[in-house]
């Protein structure tokens, strides 16, 4: 069942300056429960490392569950929000609620990120392959320019290739553990989500690098907060697209179960 008190409505096409306005949001989200935010990210950190400790399975399994412990911290947002306490147990939510959907969300990911892979090593792979062929063996230098044109040209594929799989996966979490939403029905609504928002992204996404680059400064300690509020602006950004902007006031958060 979907959480109380929160409507789906038709994705909204926001103003330019929203992009900025999730991030300020998401600052105040954190700002409420600060300690809570840094210690979960500790965590997960924490258990990143433990889970890779198994070669290849361990980082694959992480990537995974990487929507389940998205759509925890929308909970804990969600509880913030509405005036209750950020509890560690809720970023671990989605292993009680929509796990399945969430797992699927997270394979239909990885299994999109590895086709973007075989793209690039099409082009690299190729690029190579012909360069050695036609270059001469006692002059090198054309066949490693050649290759290397190749090699920035498959980058290239790959990075726009990725733009749409992330904004198909950007706002699924949240519409999966909320809104009881099916994995691809989720995934499409959040494509529509950020193609509607295209602008307010481009602002938010220039404004968080330029926040990354300040935050890895100071050896990197900056990224205890960046992240943090990353995420709770995604949880603004969420609200502001695909839900009722008012809605009733609430004790505390109705927990996932």
């Amino acid at each position: 069942m979907a959480i109380e008190g929160l409507r789906l409505v038709e994705p909204r096409g926001l103003t330019a300056g929203a992009g900025v306005d999730w991030i300020g949001e998401g600052w105040r989200l954190f700002a409420k429960s600060p300690l809570m935010w840094v210690i979960s990210i500790l965590v997960l950190f924490v258990l990143a490392i433990v889970v890779n400790i198994v070669p290849f399975i361990g980082g694959l399994a992480f990537q995974l569950l990487q929507p389940v412990f998205g759509a925890g911290f929308i909970v804990a947002c969600r509880s913030l929000e509405t005036g209750g306490e950020f509890e560690l147990e809720h970023v671990f939510a989605g292993f009680k609620k929509n796990f399945a959907n969430l797992f699927i969300v997270g394979l239909i990911l990885v299994a999109g990120g590895i086709a973007l892979l075989l793209v690039f090593f099409v082009f690299a792979g190729f690029g190579l392959i012909t360069a050695f062929m036609a270059g001469d063996a006692t002059n090198m230098l054309p066949a490693l320019m050649a290759s290397g044109m190749s090699i920035a040209i498959g980058t290239l594929v790959m990075l726009l290739l990725m733009i749409p799989l992330l904004m198909a996966y950007w706002f699924a979490p949240a519409l999966v553990m909320m809104h009881d939403m099916a994995p691809v029905a989720a995934m499409k609504e959040s494509f529509r989500g950020c193609l509607k928002n295209i602008i307010p992204f481009i602002i938010y996404g220039f404004v968080m690098f330029l926040a990354a680059c300040v935050a890895l400064i100071p050896f990197g300690l900056g990224m205890l907060v960046w992240i943090p509020v990353a995420v709770a602006s995604n949880y603004v950004g969420y609200r502001r697209i695909f839900t009722e902007e008012s809605m009733p006031a609430e004790p505390a958060m109705a927990r996932a179960a």
